[in-house]
């Protein structure tokens, strides 16, 4: 790769960088916001509450799939992730300056629900399509190992938002947390934002891929609805266990395993750094060997080992719960550093972010977004702290079915 390309995959980067450290914060301090947003009478009715605003978050991704892809389809990959960085930015520091249910009553969840749904229409657009955008413009040797790096951004946002909760729990009072502490990432939050859109923006050396006028969302719909249901089902593991293990799993050890915020985002973080490199290794080991075959293996490791990983983590010993933790980061880093190449080849050029943007996105924001609250659910009524491992295992087998009826190496050109 060239200098001009480089550049091109840093601003991807530094793009997913930003955008998932403002939208997973919501997710680290979801117990906090609870207390926040919404009236106190049921501890556990705060969590779900915060948690379905979390998800409400998600069911917009596939909106913001649409929207963003169809822009970047038509017009240029760049622009829409310009817009994308920019909404992402003012709604979350919207988030860090809104007054609680004490203050504005209802109008305090209510303006929280709109500003997630920004942030679920910002990132629904901009992961996809940077994907494209990068993968587009890789040198054809390296496609693995570059779509790695897209999710590597995306990931080292996430870690950074972890890093900093587990700061602020470990550095100020309970009380001070509550009541003002939780905004500071927030507020950080439009900094960043400002500094991602500097970064893309400069000379266009995107253009759009199609040079006759189409509609991509009715093209994508009307001749390639069988790999949108393909990239769709073979995404489901990566969404649920990514947002089991990463998001929720904070709160879980705080309520199920009852050890301290910031002992929970100590793991969470050491966890997520174990991750970084598995993907990195992932990537590039799909550009030498078929990457439909390592994500098979993925999948059915997932399924074989979530339930035993997850009994690890509930034994009351920190050191397991690392353990199981690192577990499945290796497992889903496995398969999240395949993912975002093998996507790309599988769709065609004229449709890539559209059909990208809804397939990916309406998994993500179904099952991703739906995982904390459900887990919540399953744990409290079923009374059983391991029941969310059938989750995981019921995603990994529709995956791994999904893979298997694609091909082992698609003959789709990238267009650049």
């Amino acid at each position: 790769m060239n200098k001009k390309n480089i550049k091109i995959l840093m601003g991807g980067i530094a793009g997913n960088l930003l955008e998932w450290f403002d939208f997973s914060v919501y997710g680290f301090f979801a117990v906090t916001i609870g207390k926040n947003f919404f009236p106190k009478e049921d501890p556990v009715a705060q969590v779900i509450a915060a948690f379905g605003i979390f998800a409400i978050g998600f069911l917009m991704r596939p909106v913001g799939g649409i929207l963003l892809g169809y822009i970047g389809d038509r017009y240029g990959r760049q622009k829409a992730m310009l817009i994308s960085v920019a909404a992402m930015a003012i709604s979350t520091f919207l988030v860090g300056v809104l007054p609680t249910y004490a203050t504005i009553g209802i109008a305090a969840p209510l303006l929280l629900l709109l500003f997630r749904m920004i942030q679920g229409l910002s990132v629904g657009g901009e992961y996809t399509t940077s994907i494209v955008y990068m993968v587009e413009h890789g040198s054809p040797k390296h496609r693995g190992l570059i779509g790695s790096f897209a999710t590597i951004g995306a990931v080292v946002g996430i870690l950074l938002g972890s890093a900093f909760g587990s700061v602020l729990a470990a550095s100020m009072s309970a009380q001070d947390l509550q009541e003002w502490g939780w905004r500071i990432p927030f507020l950080c939050g439009l900094l960043l934002g400002i500094a991602g859109f500097f970064l893309r923006r400069g000379p266009d050396t995107d253009k759009p891929i199609s040079k006759v006028t189409h509609n991509p969302l009715k093209m994508a719909l009307g001749q390639h609805k069988r790999v949108m249901a393909q990239v769709a089902g073979m995404s489901l593991m990566s969404a649920i266990v990514f947002y089991l293990i990463f998001v929720y799993m904070v709160t879980w050890l705080e309520t199920v395993d009852r050890i301290l915020p910031s002992l929970a985002l100590e793991i969470n973080t050491i966890s997520m750094l174990v991750l970084l490199p598995i993907m990195l290794g992932a990537g590039a080991l799909s550009d030498r060997v078929s990457p439909r075959k390592i994500m098979l293996v993925a999948a059915a490791l997932t399924a074989i080992f979530a339930w035993p990983l997850l009994w690890l983590m509930n034994t009351q010993n920190l050191l397991h719960m690392a353990l199981g933790q690192i577990g499945f980061a290796i497992l889903v880093g496995t398969y999240l550093g395949v993912l975002p190449a093998y996507m790309v080849q599988s769709i065609a050029p004229a449709v890539r972010c559209t059909a990208a943007g809804l397939s990916y996105n309406i998994t993500l924001g179904i099952a991703g977004g739906c995982t904390p609250i459900l887990a919540t659910w399953m744990v409290s009524t079923l009374n059983d702290d391991l029941s969310p491992a059938f989750m995981v295992i019921a995603a990994a087998i529709i995956s791994f079915y999904s893979l298997w009826t694609m091909r082992d190496h698609n003959p789709i050109i990238i267009e650049k």
